[in-house]
Parts: C-alpha cells; sequence; structure tokens
C-alpha cells in the first residue's frame, strides 16, 4: 500500500470490474458504478497483491502516472480527472508562454484595401485561439 501512496501508478482508464488476470503490484482506478470484487469501492484505487485486491480510498489532490498513456490522473471533488492540467500559467525554460485567458479579439473588417487570404488566415489563428480557450469569444 505504501507503494501506492508514495509512487501511485495505475495501469489504464477506470474500470468497473477486475481484470481477468491481474499481475501483483499492478494498480487500476475503480469507476463510478463497479462490479465483482470492486463493488462497493467506486473512485478507490484497486492494488492487487499476493493476498488479493486492497483498496485505497482517494483524498483531495491524490496524483497518479498512468502506465499505458503517459497522462496523470488527479483525484479532484470527487471524480478521478485523467490528463487534466489545472493552473494559472505554464512555463516553457523560465518563460511564461500561457497566462490568463485574454479578451475576446474581433475578426479583421474594414478598411480600404482588402486582403482576403490575409483576413482568412488572421480568421483561422483566432478561432484556433478560441478553440483552445486562451482568448474569450
Amino acid at each position: 500500500m505504501l507503494d501506492v501512496l508514495v509512487a501511485g501508478a495505475i495501469e489504464g482508464l477506470p474500470l468497473a470490474s477486475p481484470p481477468a488476470s491481474p499481475v501483483v503490484g499492478t494498480c487500476y482506478i475503480v469507476a463510478g458504478s463497479p462490479t465483482g470484487a470492486w463493488a462497493g469501492h467506486a473512485q478507490d484505487i484497486a492494488a492487487y497483491s499476493s493476498g488479493g485486491w486492497r483498496f485505497l480510498a482517494p483524498r483531495e489532490g491524490m496524483r497518479l502516472d498512468v502506465v499505458t498513456s503517459g497522462k496523470t490522473a488527479v483525484y479532484h471533488s470527487g471524480v478521478w480527472e485523467v490528463g487534466t492540467i489545472n493552473g494559472t500559467q505554464l512555463m516553457v525554460d523560465g518563460l511564461k508562454v500561457v497566462g490568463e485567458r485574454g479578451l475576446a479579439i474581433a475578426a479583421p473588417g474594414g478598411g480600404t484595401t482588402v486582403d482576403t487570404e490575409g483576413r482568412a488566415a488572421i480568421g483561422l489563428i483566432l478561432a484556433r485561439l478560441r478553440q483552445h480557450g486562451l482568448i474569450e469569444t
């Protein structure tokens, strides 16, 4: 159980029922409506040991590595979030590359000389920024 708490790693996405042939030392997140040997352990961490299944109730902020995808699972507000990162900024080599969401930017329009290709390119850039939540819509 200490291994699960200190260096927690799960095999994949949450499962509703245990695998048919678990390997000693593997761990899983139990889905919301578990069956079989996992019944009654919704959202728990199921760790398979030589003595059978052991269960740990998650705590707010608990983080586990997902072996099959390289993502992180975080227990937040009563559910496991897989692959979601929450924060206020993203830093790369000490440089802030993403911060707070910016205000909406209007699509280009007006002017005396219209560059249709330029406007189309700017429109696509703005659409992607909105799609990724970097600017308001």
